[in-house]
């Protein structure tokens, strides 16, 4: 994800959105599937599918990753791991769309503000032995190879890590995402 920090104007290109990008983070937005297919119905979004996003506790700027900020992508391996098993490790380099691209497609109707968000959407490779650090993505992967799904989705109690390596496997300055699933009912209620 880029963190777009200047404010980019109406219609921007994406060559000029490139230098409005001021901090870069790695993050983990999660859905909740079980509720999707209800809110698709209600015609609110996906809010309540959409629970916290998980932020690393650094973020950078571009200049901070030298040559893997490359082209408005970041070229460094996410290497994902469910429950310290290894899930997945694509490179960010592969992206269809570049931050400038998406910048500039947001800023096409609307004012950005200095802070405004883009995310890249899942980090993602046409390998598909490089894994991926989306369950959802894996189990579309595997319904087309297999013809169903085997891999589940989270359950209770389980962890996922997720660090931005670079080619030597050292990983980039923003350190890890380590998070646990959990549940929770509401201050109150038992």
């Amino acid at each position: 994800m880029a963190w777009c920090s200047a404010k980019p104007p109406l219609g921007v290109t994406a060559e000029e959105a490139l230098q409005h990008v001021r901090l870069i983070v790695l993050i983990n937005d999660w859905s909740l599937r079980a509720f999707g297919p209800h809110e698709a119905k209600s015609g609110f979004g996906f809010v309540q599918a959409k629970p916290s996003t998980a932020f690393a506790p650094i973020a950078i700027t571009p200049d901070e990753l030298g040559a893997a900020w490359n082209g408005g992508r970041v070229h460094l391996w996410l290497q994902t791991q469910r429950n310290g098993e290894w899930f997945g490790h694509p490179h960010g380099g592969a992206m269809h769309f570049d931050f400038g691209q998406l910048i500039a497609h947001a800023a096409r109707t609307r004012r950005l503000s200095a802070g405004t968000l883009i995310g890249s959407g899942t980090v993602s490779n046409a390998d598909v032995a490089v894994g991926s650090p989306c369950i959802a993505e894996r189990r579309m992967v595997e319904a087309l190879a297999d013809g169903a799904p085997h891999t589940p989705f989270l359950r209770f109690g389980e962890r996922v890590r997720m660090v931005a390596l670079d080619g030597q496997g050292q990983p980039a300055p923003f350190g890890a995402i380590d998070q646990e699933v959990k549940y929770s009912l509401p201050s109150g209620k038992q």
